[in-house]
């Protein structure tokens, strides 16, 4: 039977619109984790949501590698710190890039990679092999995994849970541990839990609703 989607009055959507957007707005990413462990159970419902994203040609060209081995773990931490070093200290951020993240307090030092009880890295797959052993070409694969990994990001948030988008560049190191086919690629890696007792994150302010929308012609209400 095909999927009919169901009316739901005006009135009842702007209530749940501004509840959702209330619930986002305390939203921020966390580089202090709890030890406190999560349940498989809660990254399996965020995959789930990421796998409701509209993708491609309905390829859902996207793959979530979940660990909690602390063993991995650190290694992906060493990789990490690595390549950062060189971004960091090694000055391969060039000047704009560094001023515009100065705000942030980031350096080199992953640390929570070792302390957060999950590591999620969601792939870009490329291409996908096919049962009868073809590979098929997969289409608008940045724009179908960055919708996906805001549902991911956005379930987590629900459930209480925080997390970072973090992306070490180059990512190379991620396809090798987690022994990924070439068809893939690392596109980003989250570390989730709880945010630590004493957490604590820039209060940024979040661009205003005059200049992320613009109404066409001026004045326009309908």
């Amino acid at each position: 039977m095909d999927y009919r989607p169901a009316h739901i009055p005006i009135a009842v959507g702007l209530a749940r619109g501004q509840q959702f957007f209330e619930l986002v707005d305390a939203r921020r990413s966390v580089r202090m984790f709890s030890e406190e462990q999560v349940p498989i159970e809660a990254i399996e419902l965020a995959v789930k949501a990421a796998n409701t994203a509209p993708s491609g040609a309905h390829q859902q060209p996207w793959t979530f590698i979940a660990t909690n081995d602390p063993t991995i773990k650190h290694r992906i931490r060493l990789a990490a710190e690595e390549e950062e070093r060189e971004n960091y200290e090694g000055g391969r951020l060039p000047p704009a890039w560094r001023k515009a993240i100065a705000p942030l307090g980031t350096n080199s030092d992953k640390s929570f990679l070792d302390t957060v009880p999950w590591i999620v890295v969601a792939f870009a797959q490329k291409s996908s092999n096919l049962p009868d052993g073809s590979v098929q070409k997969n289409y608008y694969v940045n724009e179908s995994v960055g919708i996906a990994c805001g549902l991911f990001i956005t379930a987590l948030h629900t459930m209480g849970l925080a997390t970072l988008t973090h992306t070490p560049n180059p990512m190379a190191f991620l396809t090798e541990i987690f022994e990924r086919p070439s068809t893939e690629r690392p596109y980003i890696l989250f570390p989730i839990g709880y945010p630590d007792e004493f957490c604590s994150v820039p209060d940024l302010v979040r661009k205003p609703l005059d200049q992320a929308l613009i109404r066409f012609p001026a004045g326009s209400t309908e």
